[in-house]
């Protein structure tokens, strides 16, 4: 006889505030086999454990309903309870009557009465439930980080730090990512590539870090702690054994019409081309798309120079296939397009640039050595206006909904270390409002204005117009004088919103990772797991995740390698018994299960089946429970309804759908 218990938790103020819980608690003593129904303050309390280990014994209960917030927050703390008690862990339901009744409804009857409800709803999945037991799945020692930044760059060296093997992909021929474009970092003013560079050494020089850099990863299959994951090593037509980075062959290149990515585009390069001095691998690469003799047959001269012999024209792409036992994702970021915003003028003039593009003007190695000129002329201005949230906190649909969070800042560095290095020019801001949320940021924004004096104007620019003189005429606002401000500026400079690499969207769909509106990868909880995936064994790192600075990002960093490092520790890992199943008795070897499941679970096998008054040798459905994620997919598909999942049947769930129509 079933003997199951409930128990009703008021979560403090969270749930009892809106929910009668004492009324939930009594109702539910009238259902089929409950035999114990209680409420209690904080159910997942110590106190609240003991409660419900103490009513397993006493009433020798084999089922128990929970009645509390979400099971994403404490399902697992109820299992392990119930498990302590001797009870299977999987004999534990919870009806979620805080976010589902509490948080939504101001009417405490109208909430009462939707928690009964849903309680009820979780009383009769229990009655069907059946008691499951997980296996175990063997860990590898080997983990893969997407993206070379920052952020990938420290989550290796952490992860190898603890002894275990890191392969870093990055798409580019080198590993630094957006910081290595930086000149000066806010708020300390260092320089960037002082404290990248020693990151990117180190990385290289791990024996435990693999860089495969000019890669992208290609397919993804297998479950946490046993990825296999084939990875593109795109040609570079130069042999990386022979190739000492010399940059011989880059300054005879004849075809250097191609635009500089490093540099934003602001220069050309050769077709062959190391990014920029301090790259890793420091090793040439050949465009193919504007390579004379990839393109033509002719020219060679590259070939000819190269005193190591590393030129090869017949180099192929590469796929490697590796296993893993976690992945890391950390793609970076992009500025958006500004194409959307005629209205400033970006595709008009070439002195209207985004604040990376300014970056790199700045830079001692960008297009003019550091020296600050017009990109148009080449003459030092004098009057330069910088523009926030270009793109950002925008609802219009042209740009994103979001805080880009780090353009506050950058604007303010970039203001500052004008005015130091040139004192001729003045420096105005247009802003919405200034955000300095971080560890010295306000002091940071409150230097720009008091000790270099730039210029703040609280308002939006309507519009940017070239003028005579090379001039830009800035048109805006000023909302703290309440009059129209107008300015010849000599250079305009955009805060543009960044958003997520577009590689970031295929990566998720390979990973089979959560993703939210803007592209950014979601984590398995906001505060309590935010650097993990929904997707067990995938984690985040850096701006995949949302916009950050960089010592937010290197904290993630870390806090994702920590969490790699759990996983990789482990020999074996517990998998989730709520796993699909066929009945051979009812599948007809369709192979529909098989096309829709994304871990690659379900293959076929012919195999003899015995029923009443069936005997014959069938094509049938095989799960491979060690590699099922238990999504469910096979079984919205089976057209026989052969395929069924563990812990959420069919007839579970409409037990469910029952009891909430009563």
């Amino acid at each position: 006889m079933q003997k199951i218990g409930v128990f009703v938790c008021w979560c403090g103020s969270n749930i009892a505030a809106t929910v009668d819980v004492k009324a939930v608690a009594e109702a539910m003593k009238s259902e089929p086999n409950v035999v114990f129904a209680t409420d209690y303050q904080y159910m997942c309390s110590e106190g609240g454990q003991k409660m419900i280990q103490d009513a397993i014994q006493e009433y020798g209960l084999n089922g128990v309903v929970v009645c509390s917030c979400s099971p994403r927050m404490h399902e697992n703390t109820f299992r392990k309870t119930a498990e302590r008690a001797g009870l299977n862990p999987y004999m534990v339901e919870i009806a979620n009557i805080r976010e589902h009744c509490s948080w939504i409804h101001k009417d405490m009857e109208v909430a009462t009465q939707k928690a009964i409800q849903l309680a009820k709803a979780a009383v009769a999945k229990v009655r069907k439930n059946a008691p499951l037991t997980s296996g175990t799945s063997p860990v590898i020692k080997r983990a893969l980080v997407i993206g070379g930044g920052i952020a990938g760059i420290q989550t290796a060296l952490d992860v190898a730090d603890a002894g275990y093997d890191v392969d870093i992909v990055e798409k580019s021929p080198t590993i630094g990512g957006r910081m290595a474009q930086l000149d000066k970092t806010f708020p300390t003013l260092d320089c960037a590539a002082c404290i990248l560079t020693p990151k990117m050494v180190d990385a290289a020089q791990s024996e435990k870090i693999d860089i495969l850099a000019y890669s992208e990863v290609e397919k993804v299959s297998g479950f946490v702690g046993n990825f296999t994951v084939q990875i593109r090593k795109k040609a570079r037509y130069v042999d990386p054994l022979k190739c000492t980075g010399c940059g011989e062959c880059t300054e005879k290149c004849p075809s250097r019409k191609g635009k500089n990515e490093f540099n934003m585009g602001l220069d050309n390069r050769g077709a062959i081309y190391i990014p920029f001095a301090q790259a890793i691998p420091k090793l040439a690469v050949i465009d193919p798309t504007q390579c004379i003799k990839l393109k033509t047959g002719k020219c060679g001269i590259c070939q000819k120079v190269c005193s190591a012999g590393a030129i090869n024209y017949e180099q192929k792409d590469e796929i490697i296939e590796r296993q893993y036992g976690a992945i890391v994702v950390a793609t970076g970021f992009k500025p958006i397009s500004l194409e959307k915003f005629d209205e400033y003028a970006y595709a008009q003039s070439q002195d209207v640039v985004t604040s990376l593009e300014f970056e790199r003007i700045m830079n001692a190695a960008g297009p003019t050595k550091g020296q600050l000129v017009r990109p148009s002329d080449g003459k030092h201005p004098h009057e330069i206006v910088f523009i926030q949230c270009v793109g950002s906190r925008d609802t219009s649909g042209c740009g994103k909904p979001y805080c880009s969070k780090i353009c506050c800042m950058y604007t303010a560095k970039h203001a500052m270390l004008v005015r130091e290095k040139y004192p001729d020019v003045n420096v105005h801001v247009f802003y919405i409002d200034v955000r300095t949320p971080g560890k010295n940021f306000d002091e940071f924004y409150r230097r720009a204005v008091e000790q270099y004096g730039v210029d703040y104007i609280k308002g939006m620019v309507g519009k940017v117009a070239p003028i005579e003189d090379g001039k830009l005429l800035v048109q805006g606002s000023d909302l703290i004088a309440n009059e129209q401000v107008k300015i010849e500026a000599d250079m305009v400079v955009l805060a543009a919103a960044i958003e997520p690499d577009p590689s970031a969207r295929s990566i998720a769909t390979m990973l089979t990772a959560s993703m939210d509106t803007n592209d950014f990868f979601t984590e398995a909880h906001p505060k309590l797991r935010p650097v993990e995936s929904p997707t067990a064994g995938i984690f985040l790192s850096g701006m995949a995740q949302g916009p950050k600075d960089i010592p937010e990002t290197v904290a993630q960093a870390g806090a994702a390698a920590s969490k790699v490092i759990g996983l990789l520790a482990k020999d074996h890992l517990v998998t989730n018994p709520c796993v699909a199943s066929s009945d051979e008795l009812l599948c007809n070897g369709c192979s529909q299960c098989e096309k829709v499941c994304p871990y690659g679970a379900i293959s076929y096998i012919e195999k003899e089946v015995r029923g009443p008054g069936v005997r014959e040798v069938k094509r049938i459905a095989q799960v491979n429970p060690a590699v099922c994620q238990g999504c469910g997919a096979c079984t919205v598909t089976c057209p026989s309804g052969a395929m069924d999942l563990k812990g959420f049947t069919n007839s579970q769930i409409m037990a469910e759908v029952d009891a909430l129509c009563k």
